[in-house]
């Protein structure tokens, strides 16, 4: 393995041990070192994400990091979520969220406008735009998404975690003239 590929799959196994840390604080709200260690530790074992030796020194390390990034607070010997730590969980399972397609279609398209300014809000555009393309939206036109299947709950998220709730419309249509097309994209 070339020098490129240790790098990428040493930077994937820290974010991993990270997203790990913060969920097992976020689902535990105050979780001690002591506790953590223990439980944790097994489930990354599993996953292969750990090598074997100096397992505490790696999560001692990507927690004092994540102390550091401002995404944990650590008092009384408990790490504790910070509304930073939370808003990057939720980006995270954002980004590996699945969205899930029911039995039937209920033939309307769901459709998302946003006008979000590049300048200024160009970060947050990109990574809309990302979240869309990954979650299988179909892109209409340069703002306009489409999506056969109920996505409120996803793009309630979005808005509020990104600050964006004027800039983003969802819309619910009975119809999109000539829509042959996207309803072969969605296998429909």
């Amino acid at each position: 393995m070339g020098n490129l590929e240790n790098r990428i799959k040493k930077k994937r196994r820290k974010e991993n041990l990270q997203k790990i840390i913060l969920a097992s604080v976020a689902a535990a709200g105050v979780l001690s070192i002591g506790l953590l260690a223990p439980n944790v530790l097994k489930a990354m074992d599993k996953l292969g994400i750990l090598p074997n030796p100096r397992r505490r020194e790696y999560i001692s390390s990507s927690g004092s990091k994540l102390v550091k990034r401002g995404l944990l607070k650590f008092e009384d010997g408990h790490y504790q979520l910070t509304s930073q730590g939370e808003k990057l969980l939720r980006r995270w399972e954002l980004a590996d969220f699945k969205l899930k397609r029911p039995k039937r279609w209920d033939k309307k398209w769901r459709l998302i406008v946003y006008d979000i300014a590049e300048r200024g809000k160009g970060k947050i555009r990109r990574q809309i735009f990302e979240l869309f393309k990954i979650a299988g939206f179909y892109r209409l036109q340069n703002s306009i998404w489409v999506y056969p299947y109920d996505c409120e709950d996803i793009i309630g998220l979005l808005k509020t975690d990104f600050g964006v709730g004027r800039e983003i419309l969802y819309i619910i249509a009975d119809e999109i003239e000539n829509d042959k097309y996207l309803r072969d994209y969605f296998e429909i």
